[in-house]
């Protein structure tokens, strides 16, 4: 989760928000966590992978599943594309060319291109390529962390005078993007022991370290930064202010690090999904083939590179940040609303183990609303992306229904 978002959204959020940013931080991350809960007790019910398709399918048939599925799947390749743009303006504090538009195209052409090639040449070289840049991630954001608190004082934690936010909903629909990930724990399930126990505990502590995290680096953002720069800021300028060009240069690398490893775990990842779909005869054939030599999903894997590489090239940051927010909020809505089938179908023995949520289906309903709040707030270029994208993937599977109908 703490990936490519905390690095891009500070300046964002502050500009429409201001001196809320902090709370505002916090309440998403408040919001997040009914969504958190109830994907929780979804996972509770199953021992298998598969994570969100696998619950739609569950509850409404393959064709919910795998529209649930392909929409996860969107989510994750427009999330890909964003931080492409992250990392070119986090390579801009080192050279000011990559601030431009040609730089920004050159970086999404060589990360996705380049990061393409490594995942087809084998998963061993992805997953070196995933450890080198997971190393030491977290820990200049710590330090930053502790050494701007002793700049915080209480006009920020408690500002005098409370601005207004205009547009509250499309704020916090930007502001979800540094909460969303947690879910891709769930794709995998089948693979951790004891996951009905296991995955909701970590889900939900996830997500509170995750929020009260970010709501220090905000702080210490507004804190460290005059208004006017913090407007257009980056994370490098607190660095730079708290431990001169020493500090830049670790945020820098911790940025590049973390935006480094957020990809390379994407292309890593996600292709599977495709892969998966077509496995189980919901997508070509095509899609699963495998590579002869280097035995890996070599058609997923381009698809999934050539699709982030166009999405990058034709779509800004918080574009393509509120389209992948979208596409998970909807995910997540189709989930909420299979919650009551799966608790009705599910055995005995199931049920006594299941991660059970107290007050009915009060968090579920609460989860929902905050989903077709956020959603609603959308821009109607997001929903057309998506609109879209979804189309393409009912095309394939009706491509792939109709071949297996002939045979």
């Amino acid at each position: 989760m703490i990936g490519a978002g905390i690095f891009a959204l500070p300046a964002a959020v502050v500009e429409r928000a201001g001196v809320l940013s902090p709370w505002l931080f916090l309440g998403a991350g408040f919001l997040i966590i009914t969504i958190v809960l109830s994907m929780a007790e979804l996972a509770s019910y199953f021992r298998t992978s598969g994570g969100p398709a696998l619950y739609a399918t569950e509850a409404f048939g393959p064709l919910v599943g795998f529209g649930t599925g392909w929409l996860y799947y969107v989510s994750r390749v427009a999330s890909y594309a964003a931080n492409t743009h992250v990392m070119a303006v986090y390579l801009g504090t080192v050279w000011s060319w990559f601030n431009t538009t040609a730089g920004h195209e050159v970086v999404v052409l060589v990360v996705c291109l380049g990061l393409t090639v490594v995942n087809v040449i084998g998963v061993k070289g992805g997953v070196r390529t995933l450890s080198v840049f997971t190393f030491l991630k977290v820990v200049p954001l710590m330090l930053l962390v502790l050494i701007g608190l002793r700049s915080v004082g209480p006009t920020v934690l408690f500002p005098s005078v409370v601005p207004t936010i205009d547009d509250l909903g499309g704020t916090t629909l930007l502001l979800i993007y540094a909460f969303v990930g947690f879910e891709s724990v769930l794709v995998t399930a089948g693979e951790t022991e004891k996951p009905r126990r296991t995955i909701p505990n970590a889900l939900v502590r996830t997500v509170i370290f995750t929020t009260v995290f970010y709501f220090m680096i905000i702080v210490v953002y507004m804190s460290v930064l005059p208004t006017d720069v913090a407007r257009s800021g980056t994370l490098v300028d607190v660095g730079r202010r708290l431990a001169g060009p020493a500090g830049a240069v670790a945020i820098t690398l911790a940025a590049v690090f973390s935006i480094g490893g957020n990809l390379s775990g994407s292309i890593l990842s996600t292709p599977r999904l495709t892969l998966a779909l077509s496995e189980h005869g919901l997508m070509p054939a095509w899609f699963g083939r495998i590579h002869p030599r280097y035995s890996s999903p070599a058609n997923s894997i381009l698809f999934c590179g050539g699709l982030a590489t166009v999405l990058g090239l034709t779509g800004s940051f918080a574009f393509l940040a509120v389209s992948s927010s979208l596409t998970r909020l909807i995910t997540y809505s189709v989930c909420i609303l299979g919650l009551p089938v799966i608790r009705k179908h599910a055995d005995s023995a199931t049920l006594q183990q299941a991660y059970r949520l107290k007050g009915g289906y009060a968090v579920p309903i609460l989860a929902l609303l905050i989903c077709i709040w956020m959603a609603w707030h959308s821009t109607l270029d997001s929903w057309l992306l998506v609109s879209g994208l979804l189309a393409v993937g009912f095309a394939l599977y009706w491509l792939e229904m109709a071949v297996l109908r002939k045979k």
